[in-house]
């Protein structure tokens, strides 16, 4: 071992949704460790970690997946982690009536297809290989949905974790783990915003409107969001040898906000 707390040498990796947030924080977290990392994004980043290697495509796309998965194929020579964390929602508010199909096909395709696509398309190779780990970044909110503006994000998340659960049952017994990581409010550059926007419309100062976020989710016992490092801490450890009896489960890294066992 060396002296870093998570060693992954000569792992090959996939993040997909890696150039902000969460995804960037895994990939440099993934990096760090001595894994190969390969990512994809809509558009280019104005800075990308050194080593990384990145793919423009629209993974709400069947093509899109399958043009990243050739990539990572032609760069890394097989892929040995996949980190699934690409989600997200711009659905308006106004409930479940707002909600139109093409709402809920963009939905269902950013939280739930792309995942299903990127396995389909790489987890045979993890089962012919006999080893690899598959992460599936859901969300608390599949057990503790907004109605006003998240209800088909909600949904698809939790189309996720079931399938999840599924996937894990059928390839475990393969040498693949598959393991769910569930974040509550991270503090992304997308929830800063957020957060700034809400404040300025109620007149206070950015942590009160980090408040407002978090009284709306019914209190963060912890008093304090996740960082988008914790979130990729965490996931480094599931991908790691150190994981290697942990699979079909589901990790919650909320600050205690989901109010039951």
């Amino acid at each position: 071992m060396s002296g870093r707390w998570i060693d992954l040498p000569g792992q090959r990796a996939v993040v997909t949704g890696g150039s902000k947030g969460v995804g960037a924080a895994v990939v440099a977290a993934l990096l760090a460790a001595g894994a190969s990392v390969v990512t994809a994004a809509r558009s280019i980043p104005d800075a990308l970690p050194e080593g990384v290697r990145f793919l423009a495509a629209d993974l709400l796309s069947a093509e899109g997946c399958a043009r990243l998965a050739d990539f990572a194929g032609a760069e890394l020579g097989g892929v040995d982690i996949l980190v699934n964390v690409l989600g997200g929602s711009s659905a308006a508010g106004g409930g479940y009536a707002a909600l139109d199909d093409a709402t809920w096909m963009t939905e269902i395709n950013q939280n739930l297809m792309a995942a299903v696509r990127l396995d389909r398309a790489l987890v045979p190779g993890m089962v012919a290989r006999g080893a690899g780990v598959v992460i599936h970044v859901t969300s608390i909110q599949r057990t503790l949905p907004l109605p006003e503006s998240t209800t088909a994000y909600a949904a698809a998340k939790g189309a996720l974790a079931t399938y999840s659960k599924a996937l894990s049952k059928e390839v475990t017994p393969k040498g693949v783990r598959v393991v769910r990581v569930s974040p509550g409010w991270v503090e992304t550059e997308a929830s800063v915003r957020l957060a700034e926007r809400l404040a300025d419309q109620a007149g206070t100062d950015y942590e009160g409107g980090k408040r407002i976020i978090m009284d709306s989710l019914g209190g963060i016992p912890l008093g304090r969001p996740a960082l988008p490092q914790e979130v990729a801490d965490l996931v480094a450890f599931l991908v790691s040898p150190r994981a290697a009896a942990i699979s079909g489960v589901e990790y919650v890294i909320d600050g205690g906000t989901v109010p039951t066992v």
